[in-house]
């Protein structure tokens, strides 16, 4: 099997409200093999505004992957990913929950509501590192995801 990055520059959307974890998040990604652009947005009122590229996110990508903390401000990673994954244009989108949480309820309901991957963010800033390292290799260099124009975009 043949690793290839993807030949674009990958865009991502982290939905973080700890700016620690935002700041580790970037760095992780700076380091990285893949070209990539993160877009950071700390509640869920933003991640949603930033997705339907509604007001001040009216130029916004479409992320290739979203990162989302379940514990957010304004409406919480479990509305925020039940929206996306209802939403015929946003569900192809790749969901990986990084969040502190390890309680089974948390991660059956993600599960319930699609998410695409559940991550416990580790304590440890270099294991942190290894962790958000590890989804991007994943996602963008070992699956093979949708382009964009699916049939109901049309």
């Amino acid at each position: 099997m043949t690793m290839e990055p993807m030949g674009r520059t990958a865009e991502f959307l982290l939905v973080e409200d700890n700016p620690g974890d935002v700041r580790l998040t970037q760095e992780a990604l700076r380091e990285s093999k893949v070209k990539n652009n993160l877009h950071v947005v700390s509640n869920g009122v933003d991640a949603i505004a930033f997705l339907r590229r509604k007001g001040p996110f009216a130029n916004a990508p479409r992320p290739d992957i979203i990162l989302l903390d379940l514990n957010l401000p304004k409406k919480d990673g479990r509305e925020v990913l039940a929206e996306i994954k209802a939403d015929p244009v946003l569900r192809r989108i790749p969901v990986v929950v990084i969040t502190s949480s390890e309680a089974e309820q948390d991660i059956l309901k993600s599960y319930d509501l699609h998410v695409n991957c559940y991550v416990t963010k580790p304590v440890d800033l270099e294991q942190f590192m290894k962790v958000v390292q590890s989804v991007e290799t994943f996602w963008l260099t070992i699956v093979k995801l949708p382009t964009e124009g699916g049939p109901e975009d049309e």
